[in-house]
């Protein structure tokens, strides 16, 4: 499914565009260790640009903690998301923070060491405390193990953290826990709310099932999806970039589409 000269057609004949994207695997491939937070100059070059446009407001959604974004993308005037929304930097600079931190910790504190424990000794295994929640990785594991190990940290998520405030998020050889409105759908509806941008077309970039939970939000308010994935997959998107390089060059010309 390319993007095709419908879409494009839409996006001539919009007022505005708000962006969302997504950053890892989507703006820039992913990391090898999820703690590496070294800005790409091509990506903070590339929004800049776009944040420096008049009818473009660019807002970035990621998973991972507030402060790694905030080195990824050193860009005023760009709204940035970390932990899934829970905790903002808005265009002005100002910090915002959705829940409580002392609410949240507490559950997490009980939780990592056992975690720590489960995969004490293992390869490829990477436990990440990003504050606000706990991620257990498992990308350079066998799969025989990660599946064991992933399902035991399961369990042991599932006896310690209350599941009213919490959610367990998985994905492929990923265990996350945090809080239940680290979600960008629901940070999508907050931000809409917060800072309206009437007449607005909204696009959104992303690349895994956390983004398909935007794209739901996204299609709702009549924006266009669009997946950044190297196969077709099943997808609410309404359409397809192959990598993060055609995810950088199709936003670089975005400017061009716009009439007027």
């Amino acid at each position: 499914m390319p993007c095709t000269s419908e879409f494009d057609d839409r996006l001539a004949q919009a007022e505005r565009l708000w962006l969302f994207l997504d950053y890892d695997g989507t703006l820039a491939d992913f990391a090898p260790n999820p703690d590496v937070a070294e800005p790409d100059p091509a990506v903070v070059a590339l929004l800049a640009r776009l944040a420096a446009h008049p009818r473009i407001r660019v807002s970035l959604i990621s998973g991972r903690r507030l402060a790694h974004v905030q080195k990824l993308v050193p860009v005023p005037g760009v709204l940035l998301a970390g932990t899934y929304g829970v905790e903002l930097q808005a265009e002005s600079g100002e910090r915002l923070d959705r829940v409580p931190y002392d609410t949240i910790r507490p559950p997490l504190d009980s939780l990592k060491p056992r975690w720590e424990a489960l995969i004490a000794g293992r390869e490829g295994f990477f436990l990440e405390d990003k504050g606000w929640a706990l991620a257990l990785h498992a990308r350079f594991a066998a799969d025989a193990e990660s599946d064991a190990v992933l399902g035991r940290a399961r369990r042991a998520a599932e006896k310690v953290v209350p599941p009213g405030p919490f959610r367990v998020l998985g994905g492929h050889k990923f265990l996350e826990v945090g809080p239940r409105i680290a979600h960008k759908g629901r940070t999508v509806e907050y931000l809409l709310g917060r800072f309206p941008l009437p007449g607005a077309l909204l696009v959104y970039l992303g690349d895994d099932d956390k983004d398909e939970e935007a794209f739901a939000v996204i299609k709702a308010h009549d924006g266009l999806a669009v997946l950044v994935a190297s196969d077709p997959r099943d997808t609410l998107a309404d359409c397809r970039l192959e990598s993060p390089a055609d995810a950088r060059a199709w936003l670089a010309a975005l400017p061009g589409h716009l009439s007027g």
